[in-house]
């Protein structure tokens, strides 16, 4: 990617911070950007084409986070459980990063659905990794995984939000092992 485009997105995830997404124009951009109007409208069509650089970037970190797990070597139960953690707490730490990006983040489901699309490909070909994986080495029963794998993605998207506030996370991650057990105990 190029520097300027960098330089943009930065200042662009910046000014979302502090004013929302809503409230930001392109001015404010490239005013934070230190740029041009101009060269930020060679970058970027619109505001709403830089909120998906800017999520698409933040969502980038999450799919680095899950490839560096599933290259980790651990039994498939291990890694389905350190995937979901993983994904939730990349994800509230995401939000809480990024200042307003958290209201806007799940709020403005059209436009961050659009940018997840990519990643969630790339979510469920790995949690269909995984429960293959499982399956061959008899931890798991037979099960259609391509079902099983879109059950346990869209059960980890319902707890974003409430993973976000800090009571929920605390207790999620307290409460580890009786999660583990009883999405595993399904898949056994």
């Amino acid at each position: 990617m190029g520097k300027t485009r960098q330089l943009l997105i930065n200042a662009a995830r910046d000014v979302f911070a502090q004013l929302g997404v809503k409230r930001t124009t392109m001015n404010d951009i490239a005013e934070a950007s230190n740029k041009g109007r101009r060269t930020l409208y060679t970058y970027f069509k619109s505001k709403e084409e830089v909120y998906e650089a800017v999520v698409a970037q933040e969502l980038d970190v999450l799919i680095d986070q899950l490839k560096k797990l599933m290259n980790t070597p651990m039994s498939p139960e291990k890694k389905l459980i350190e995937f979901i953690f993983t994904h939730l707490t990349t994800i509230d730490q995401i939000i809480h990063n990024n200042g307003s990006l958290r209201a806007d983040f799940f709020n403005d489901i059209k436009e961050v659905q659009q940018v997840r699309l990519r990643a969630d490909v790339q979510e469920l070909r790995m949690l269909r990794e995984i429960l293959t994986e499982g399956i061959q080495k008899r931890l798991f029963v037979e099960l259609d995984v391509e079902m099983a794998s879109t059950i346990i993605f869209y059960s980890i998207r319902g707890l974003e939000a409430p993973y976000t506030k800090e009571s929920v996370a605390e207790r999620m991650q307290q409460r580890r092992e009786y999660i583990a057990n009883f999405i595993l105990k399904g898949l056994k």
